[in-house]
C-alpha cells in the first residue's frame, strides 16, 4: 500500500470550503470554530470554545437583561435623524437613513426603555452597531438626553450600554454636539444623587468613548471589548512609537484603571442587579410597575 492511503501522523490542513448555511452555522472570530446557531443563541452569543462575546443587536440584549417585555416601556421610539447639511458622499445620507432602518427595523442606532431588572426600576439605553455602526447623530444624543432626564425626574438607575464607531459626520457639528450635552445631562444627573452605570462593548470607539461612555460611576466591559477614541493606526503615526498589544482591549484598560470590573455576559444581568442593589436603590412594587 503506498503512502496515499496510509493515515499520516502528521496533522492535515483542508483548504476545502466547508459548505455552511450561513443561518445555521457561525464561525468564530477568535478560534476559527463552527457553531451551530441555535448553541450559540442558548450561550447568549458567546462562545462555548474561546468565550468570546459576538456583538448581538439591542433588542436581544434588552431581552437578556431585563424582567420580561411586561416590564419594558420604550422611550421615544419615533425619535429620528434628519439630514440638516443635505450631505452627499457615494451615497446620500437621506438613503442611508433609509437602508438603515430597513436592514435593522429600528429608528435609530439606539434604543431606550424603561423597565425593571431582578425587580430593581432601570433607565436602560442600548446602542446598536448595525445601524451604521451605532454612530452618534443628533437624534441618538437626544434619546440618550432625554433617557437620563427620565431617571433623573424618577429617581431610577441609569445604564447604558454602548457600541459605536463614534460621532455621524454626516450631520457635521451637530452630531459633535451630543457629546457636550449627554455629558451635560449626566453631571446633573449626578448633582440629584443617581446612578449610572455604563457598560461598554465591542466596539466602542470615538466620541461616544469621549463623552458618555466613560463618564459611568462605574464602568463595566465585556471581555475582549475594543474600546477607545481614535484607531491604533492614527495613534502610531502621531506619537511615533510601537504600541502594547491589546492597548485598547477591555482587559488592557482594566489593568489601567479605566475600566472597573469585566463582566461576561452570562453574569451582566446579576451584577447590574447587585450594584443597584447595593447602591441603595428599592425594589418596585406591584402598584409601581
Amino acid at each position: 500500500m503506498t503512502a496515499w492511503f496510509r493515515r499520516s501522523k502528521q496533522k492535515i490542513l483542508s483548504t476545502e470550503r466547508k459548505d455552511l448555511a450561513s443561518d445555521l452555522w457561525s464561525k468564530c472570530p477568535s478560534c476559527s470554530e463552527y457553531i451551530y446557531r441555535q448553541e450559540l443563541e442558548r450561550a447568549q452569543f458567546v462562545c462555548p470554545t474561546c468565550a468570546h462575546h459576538f456583538p448581538i443587536r439591542c433588542r436581544k440584549y434588552i431581552d437578556m437583561l431585563l424582567d420580561g417585555p411586561e416590564s419594558i416601556t420604550e422611550l421615544n421610539p419615533d425619535l429620528i435623524s434628519v439630514d440638516p447639511l443635505d450631505f452627499k458622499a457615494r451615497k446620500k445620507y437621506k438613503d442611508q437613513l433609509i437602508a438603515a432602518r430597513e436592514k435593522t427595523g429600528l429608528s435609530e442606532a439606539v434604543v431606550t426603555v424603561t423597565a425593571t431588572i431582578e425587580g430593581y426600576p432601570l433607565v436602560l439605553a442600548v446602542m446598536d452597531f448595525s445601524f451604521i455602526g451605532g454612530s452618534m447623530g443628533s437624534a441618538v444624543g437626544e434619546k440618550i438626553s432625554r433617557a437620563i432626564d427620565y431617571a433623573r425626574e424618577h429617581r431610577y438607575a441609569l445604564a447604558i450600554i454602548s457600541s459605536s464607531g463614534g460621532a455621524r459626520m454626516q450631520e457635521g457639528a451637530l452630531s459633535l454636539m451630543q457629546m457636550a450635552k449627554s455629558s451635560a445631562k449626566l453631571s446633573l444627573f449626578s448633582q440629584a444623587g443617581g446612578l449610572y452605570i455604563s457598560i461598554l462593548t465591542d466596539p466602542t470607539t470615538g466620541g461616544v468613548t469621549a463623552s458618555f461612555a466613560m463618564l459611568g460611576d462605574i464602568i463595566l466591559a465585556e471581555p475582549g471589548a475594543l474600546i477607545g477614541f481614535a484607531g491604533a493606526r492614527v495613534i502610531k503615526q502621531t506619537i511615533g512609537e510601537d504600541l502594547p498589544e491589546g492597548f485598547q482591549r477591555a482587559e488592557f484598560l482594566l489593568e489601567k484603571g479605566f475600566v472597573d470590573h469585566i463582566v461576561p455576559r452570562s453574569e451582566m444581568k446579576a451584577t447590574l442587579a447587585h450594584l443597584i442593589g447595593f447602591f441603595g436603590y428599592e425594589r418596585a412594587t406591584d402598584t409601581d410597575q
